[in-house]
């Protein structure tokens, strides 16, 4: 509710009905120490002025005016006085970027020294460690759409995935954009903040670009286009190296249709850029994104009004001391519990029952949770789920795996995958995602870890099957039965999912080609 004055305006202005109260406590303040007029019903009014000895006051400000002044300031400083507006902290942030990659074969063709795909590749590493801090999504394309990593604002492990892809990790041919627009629609949704799409591509299937600009309606996803490659276009070589040829021998080219592109991008309204050999691309890739994002956060930010009020508690504490003067009296009891209080401030591993007098168990975990105390902070818990988050983070996976299990929520599930993929138990792990799904069904974390889960499990199979079975030379025992002592060796837990992910022995290629692999055979699930 707002009271609007031009510019100026309240943002709560229903405080400002303390204004008359305030303003009427001196005229009834004086009418209670009117004697005059109580004594009015009981002596004559001619007589009452005679008899009457009213000393005249030297104190002309009294406790009650400063309590007019104290309760007019504090009311207009609560109903929160604005005439700027304000531009949130997150919109300082750089414009969230979803980068999708064309991975049919053409990609290979070579007229972009070393290959189109290569080259796209080493500008993507430019772009992220110039976005760092930003956040990004990868998607790989071809006939399909898959999501290789959420959003994240790693550099790091996104450059790994990028410099993992090729163009035979998709299986179904084609240049699919539409359900590109699908998945970065769904990761964009997951973020709640408008963002931008880059489609890296040497073409474009003309065939389907009907109802991409349907697509796009009434969303907050911006669609960019970088072409990679030249007109001539290029040979295709094999992974030996070689020239690609067809059936009768001829070397193939890769085709790079420029009319193909114009027309994907007019359908979709996206700006159409090129592949450069300095940094112009980048450039225009971050301002489109950064120009996008701000136009889309506009009408978020005619929302956010700067509240001036704070500023009045200056004037309200000097008001306050300006009452402790000579013949007034104050109530110090509560400054004293106050001094106290801060004087017993517990160690964060510590309590008291001072602490547990004024703070709930959950609000001495949420304290410890933030100040990344986790440990103390699962300690303190009641509530299942935070119990299970702090556990989370502290590796205590027991704990965290009992608490999460009390629950039957997507994100409860989600954690209990992770927790059973960290012990290799990869059917509850499936079964704990594929329930989390069930309950969200968008979800790309839980889709992703899925994917991972069953990659994994494949390749452990796979290696067992292939393991050699070696006899050890000989076999040595102890003579005395008994002698023998057995001792539990404790590993330490990974310290995160990056970690633990560079101790497996799948590579980034192989989990995703296998990953690819499955979700087209389980067909256009989110």
């Amino acid at each position: 509710m707002d009271i609007n004055l031009g510019d100026f305006h309240f943002l709560r202005p229903l405080w400002l009905l303390l204004l008359p109260f305030a303003a009427l406590l001196p005229l009834l303040w004086r009418r209670s120490r009117d004697l005059q007029r109580r004594l009015r019903s009981n002596i004559a009014e001619h007589l009452l002025q005679h008899l009457l000895i009213t000393p005249r006051d030297q104190q002309r400000l009294r406790p009650v005016h400063l309590v007019c002044a104290l309760l007019m300031l504090g009311a207009v400083a609560a109903a929160g006085p604005t005439w700027e507006q304000d531009r949130p902290e997150f919109l300082e942030n750089r414009a969230p970027l979803i980068i999708a990659i064309d991975l049919s074969p053409s990609m290979d063709a070579s007229d972009v020294q070393p290959s189109r795909l290569e080259a796209a590749k080493h500008k993507l590493h430019d772009l992220i460690q110039r976005r760092s801090g930003a956040r990004n999504a990868l998607i790989a394309y071809a006939g399909s759409a898959h999501l290789v990593l959420p959003p994240t604002d790693d550099p790091a492990l996104l450059d790994s995935f990028i410099q993992a892809l090729g163009t035979d990790l998709i299986g179904k041919p084609g240049k699919n954009v539409g359900v590109v627009i699908d998945q970065a629609k769904r990761l964009l949704a997951a973020e709640k903040t408008p963002g931008t799409l880059l489609l890296i591509t040497d073409g474009a299937d003309t065939s389907g670009l009907a109802g991409l600009d349907q697509q796009l309606a009434d969303s907050a996803l911006q669609v960019l286009i970088l072409a990679v490659g030249s007109e001539d276009g290029g040979l295709i070589h094999n992974a030996n190296g070689q020239p690609r040829t067809d059936s009768n021998g001829r070397p193939v080219l890769g085709s790079f249709d420029q009319a193909a592109l114009k027309q994907l991008a007019s359908a979709m309204d996206a700006p159409l850029g090129s592949l450069t050999l300095n940094d112009d691309d980048l450039d225009w890739i971050e301002l489109h994104a950064q120009q996008h994002f701000q136009s889309a956060s506009d009408e978020q930010r005619e929302l956010h009004w700067k509240d001036a009020g704070y500023w009045l508690c200056w004037p309200l504490l000097l008001i306050a001391f300006f009452s402790v003067r000579k013949g007034w009296s104050l109530n110090w009891m509560a400054g004293f519990l106050l001094l106290i209080g801060v004087g017993l401030q517990p160690a964060p591993a510590q309590a008291n029952a001072l602490v547990d007098a004024f703070f709930t168990p959950d609000q001495q975990g949420r304290w410890a949770f933030e100040h990344e105390h986790f440990p103390q902070a699962a300690a303190h818990f009641v509530d299942p789920y935070w119990k299970g988050i702090a556990a989370y983070n502290a590796a205590d996976f027991d704990l965290a795996l009992a608490s999460f299990a009390r629950l039957q929520t997507p994100q409860a599930y989600f954690y209990l995958g992770n927790i059973y993929v960290r012990r290799f138990k990869f059917d509850e792990a499936i079964a704990a995602y594929t329930q989390a799904l069930k309950l969200q069904p968008q979800f790309p974390e839980a889709t992703a870890n899925l994917a991972l889960a069953i990659a994994l499990q494949k390749d452990t199979e796979s290696a067992e099957q292939n393991a050699p079975e070696v006899k050890p030379d000989e076999i040595k025992m102890d003579k005395a039965p008994g002698k023998g002592q057995s001792k539990a060796l404790q590993t330490e837990q990974a310290a995160s999912d990056e970690l633990w992910l560079q101790n497996l022995t799948t590579s980034p290629a192989r989990f995703l080609k296998q990953k690819f692999s499955l979700q087209d055979q389980m067909g256009p699930k989110p």
